[in-house]
């Protein structure tokens, strides 16, 4: 890829043409590295570099192309102010691995967490990271959520977005074709420590400022639980409630 589009991997439009995203740092390429080992599609990215990352690049042993750019390529390439001097230009899975990815499930005991309409980078990036370091997850995301190849998300998930069985624009009212009972957070439902709320294979979390839509639940076999607190105030940040309710699940 020419490094005039490279640097259009900033916007969604082009990331979507192109079937590619961008990613920055030594962190986020080794963690690419890693799972480029089991996923063969990652092995086809691209590296960038710069004349003093060539070396590190090269012991990666990875297999990835490298192109070698100059200081000020990296400076259009890159979105961050001083650029560490390495990126990659990552494959967007197809829909279709999503769905192989899917039905190649191998654990029963894998969780759902459907995420619908998010909309914050940050938030996202964080569950994606809170999902991978618990494992054994996977994310169903809504139409007009953020898109996690978004440059925020993926810094944020610091890598745990290579990680993580990802699908895109599930719609809520398809989910009951895939799972037959359903958990989702509200303030009047039984609390997370309940042992009944490990038993569900999907859980429903919704927009940052509207939750999930209680209209749309009612054909569902949905039960509502709720995060025990203080009550000094009535909602927790998306990520955290995700982040709490998915430790309760990886301790029982």
């Amino acid at each position: 890829m020419k490094i005039s589009d490279v640097k259009k991997l900033h916007s969604k439009k082009y990331r979507t043409q192109f079937g590619h995203y961008l990613i920055e740092g030594e962190h986020l390429v080794l963690e690419l590295a890693k799972a480029a080992q089991q996923q063969a599609s990652l092995a086809n990215a691209t590296l960038y570099v710069t004349d003093n990352y060539q070396q590190w690049a090269e012991a990666l042993g990875s297999g990835f192309l490298i192109v070698t750019v100059t200081e000020k390529q990296m400076a259009q390439i890159s979105q961050t102010e001083t650029p560490q001097g390495i990126a990659a230009c990552v494959p967007i899975p197809s829909a279709q691995k999503a769905r192989n990815d899917r039905l190649a499930a191998t654990t029963p005991s894998e969780k759902a967490i459907y995420l619908h309409q998010v909309q914050d980078p940050g938030n996202l990036g964080t569950i994606l990271r809170t999902l991978a370091w618990f494992g054994n997850f996977r994310l169903l995301l809504s139409d007009n959520s953020v898109d996690p190849y978004n440059p925020k998300v993926v810094r944020a998930s610091m890598g745990a977005i290579f990680h993580i069985p990802l699908e895109l624009g599930v719609e809520l009212s398809d989910l009951s074709e895939r799972y037959t009972r359903f958990a989702y957070l509200d303030l009047q439902g039984d609390v997370i420590s309940h042992p009944s709320f490990g038993d569900y294979p999907c859980y429903l979390f919704g927009n940052e400022a509207r939750g999930v839509p209680k209209d749309a639940l009612s054909g569902f076999d949905a039960k509502p639980y709720t995060i025990a607190g203080a009550g000094k105030i009535d909602s927790l940040n998306l990520a955290s409630a995700v982040n709490i309710c998915t430790y309760q699940l990886s301790i029982k």
